[in-house]
């Protein structure tokens, strides 16, 4: 299946999203997801369609299309240039309107046409599209509800009756006030997703001919050497091949202390560099970056809708149709009833007026849009909405050891020197031997000693059990305790050294636990979320990591196709299963469980496989994932609920004649900015750590 999105153009409300996508639905092979907050439609279909095809369905419709290009950032002042035009002029001549007794009918509809016609010429060209595709939106609402009172105010005007010229521009300039705000508030949702695509960097230094020129970043391919000078943003993803610096990785990560980079260590397209040049060559360009990955997965998600949206999706494919029934009802009861049909024109327009479902088609892609960006913004990627509804009903987290609670990589626990021997003596004479080994204890040995290496002579290892050298003319050897014919009592791994014939002490290293591992635990279960390990590791390895973050239930040498049958078995118990692991070696376990998490900063993979990926590496963005779920998921509802009871009170009343034109407008503009206004509370959610 291929994959496009495409840019809606002319959808006014829910009706207008629903109707596009039931249409384009109805085509063989294809699948797709239209956002009316977004104006974005993500189709997936047979390869053997054309994308011209898909756009020529949705003209077919009433609307317009184009496909939306990769890192464009859509620009939204032009509308609101407009709208704020509109809204003007309309109010201007609005105005005087609400001095009814004041201002001669004649008058009055001198003043009211323009406002109907130009400031109001939105409605019908929405209308006409509409129902030229054989449906009925929101601009059908607003366009047959103004123009019945206005073609009815110029036949009283002859007869002597009352004129509602008022009550139809008070609509329409009420509307298009409420088409302002919202577009404001919806170009607020979405900068989240432009704040990203704003880092990425758009120039580049190489060298050539020994001189420095910039360049387009767009322009590097892989392979590529480019220097990235202190305090720029660097180009692409690459791997450093000279020089020493820092880089600061907090839009990836969300963490905002600088990570060393020296030769060998990768960077990323927009972080930024520290104190020092680096010359870097080009791992990934264009697509293929970290970011690039990134803003594609934020755009999929917010743009993807959640189960809870299906009975949104049902409710808006009828309510337009519906509405109109209503309103003729009310037309004919209010005739009935008093014998002239004057007295239910005004209620049977309010309801056409009232019913607007703008609100309901925002309540959910609003919510998403916001929270999904905040989330990226703090280092929690989620790859879709279903990911994020799913979060909030985990009751059961498994999760792999190696490389999750623990780093993954060996490191110095422990230094345990003979008598009349210091820490820092034990320590430099074992990093000074092992400083020219590549094996990963040796590196961990290393890296705990931060201070001067002693040269050493005639250095050989001896594979699997340690290494020898020379240390100031005098004989030194590290290694096993099997390779020392010594004996270390204890489960974790240790390394003996002997400096002269003498044993001077051992050097412990464990595959240490994550600095949040402890701490997250202790949130799930304050959550009541209960925390266990399936891991491949040795028991008395898993018994140990256990015991110290206090899980009380976990598994050792668990085999990847075995992990994914006790998730199995625990989802039969009823529970609803997260997975965290690596993103690569577990995916089987992940894609089993019901909501999956991966701690892999920088890792391309990562984003392939989890459906939540935690760029910090750090578990504690799971439990931040889990709250960030349950406070958009809250949003959505509150939406909802505000969208409905809006309507459930708003139309009856209508239909009762308890609200005129005018304040059926001024509801129905606010209750659309109301919904938009609520989600973007979540940008106040901030990550707990």
């Amino acid at each position: 299946m291929n994959t496009v999105e495409l840019d809606v153009e002319g959808m006014t409300c829910a009706a207008c999203a629903a109707r596009i996508e039931k249409n384009l639905n109805k085509l063989d092979g294809v699948e797709a997801s239209v956002n009316l907050a977004t104006d974005k439609a993500t189709v997936r279909f047979d390869p053997k369609l054309k994308v011209e095809s898909i756009i020529q369905r949705i003209r077919d419709t009433g609307y317009d299309a184009s496909v939306a290009r990769e890192g464009e950032i859509r620009d939204h002042s032009a509308a609101f240039r407009q709208a704020r035009r509109e809204f003007v002029l309309a109010a201007i001549l609005t105005a005087p309107l609400l001095l009814h007794g004041l201002v001669p009918g004649w008058l009055q509809g001198l003043l009211a046409t323009p406002v109907q016609f130009w400031s109001g010429r939105r409605f019908y060209r929405g209308a006409w599209k509409a129902l030229r595709g054989g449906t009925a939106n929101m601009d059908v609402l607003v366009a047959l509800g103004t123009t019945v009172a206005y073609v009815f105010s110029f036949f009283a005007l002859f007869k002597g009756l009352h004129l509602y010229f008022e009550a139809s521009a008070v609509v329409i300039t009420l509307v298009l006030l409420g088409k302002y705000l919202e577009a404001r508030a919806k170009a607020k949702a979405a900068r989240s997703l432009e704040a990203l695509i704003r880092l990425q960097p758009s120039r580049a230094f190489v060298e050539r001919n020994g001189v420095l020129v910039e360049v387009d970043a767009a322009s590097l391919k892989p392979g590529d050497e480019f220097e990235v000078r202190p305090g720029d943003a660097i180009a692409v993803d690459g791997r450093v091949v000279a020089g020493a610096s820092s880089a600061n990785e907090s839009m990836l990560t969300g963490e905002s202390a600088p990570v060393a980079k020296r030769t060998g260590a990768y960077v990323y397209a927009g972080t930024i560099n520290g104190e020092g040049t680096l010359k870097v060559v080009a791992t990934g360009t264009g697509r293929q970056t970290v970011l690039a990955g990134i803003i594609r997965l934020v755009a999929v998600a917010q743009g993807s809708k959640p189960p809870v949206q299906r009975l949104v999706d049902r409710v808006s494919a009828v309510f337009v149709p519906a509405v109109l029934g209503v309103a003729a009802i009310t037309l004919g009861l209010w005739w009935i009833g008093t014998g002239e049909m004057l007295l239910g024109l005004i209620p049977a327009v309010s309801v056409l007026v009232i019913a607007c479902p703008c609100a309901l088609g925002l309540a959910t892609p609003t919510a998403l849009m916001v929270g999904v960006g905040r989330a990226a913004r703090a280092g929690v990627l989620i790859r879709n909405a279903a990911a994020l509804e799913a979060a909030k009903q985990v009751d059961t987290l498994v999760f792999d050891k190696t490389g999750t609670l623990t780093r993954g990589e060996p490191a110095v626990v422990d230094v345990l020197p003979e008598k009349d021997i210091t820490k820092e003596a034990l320590l430099r004479i074992a990093a000074s031997l092992e400083a020219r080994s590549e094996h990963p204890l040796a590196r961990a040995i290393v890296e705990a000693y931060r201070g001067e290496l002693l040269p050493v002579q005639d250095f050989r290892a001896v594979s699997g059990l340690g290494v020898v050298g020379t240390l100031h003319g005098k004989p030194a050897r590290l290694g096993s305790p099997g390779f020392l014919n010594l004996k270390f009592e204890g489960k974790t791994t240790a390394i003996g050294v002997e400096y002269d014939a003498r044993f001077l002490g051992w050097i412990v290293l464990a595959d240490a636990l994550r600095p949040t591992s402890k701490a997250a635990v202790a949130r799930l279960k304050s959550m009541h979320i209960e925390p266990v390990i399936l891991s491949g590791d040795s028991p008395a390895a898993v018994e140990a990591v256990a015991a110290e973050l206090g899980i009380e239930r976990w598994r050792a040498g668990v085999l990847p196709q075995d992990k994914v049958l006790e998730i199995n078995r625990l989802q039969q118990q009823g529970k609803t299963v997260g997975m965290a692991g690596d993103g690569v070696n577990d995916a089987p376990a992940l894609a089993a469980a019901h909501v999956s998490f991966a701690l892999a900063a920088g890792s391309g993979a990562a984003l392939d496989v989890a459906d939540i990926t935690l760029m910090r590496n750090d578990l504690s963005g799971i439990v931040d994932a889990i709250e960030l779920s349950a406070a958009t998921l809250a949003k959505i509802r509150q939406n909802l609920f505000f969208a409905f009871i809006y309507n459930v009170l708003g139309i009856p009343l209508a239909a009762l004649g308890w609200l005129n034109p005018a304040i059926a407008g001024a509801a129905m503009a606010l209750s659309s900015v109301s919904v938009v206004s609520n989600s973007l509370l979540l940008n106040r959610w901030k990550p707990s750590n």
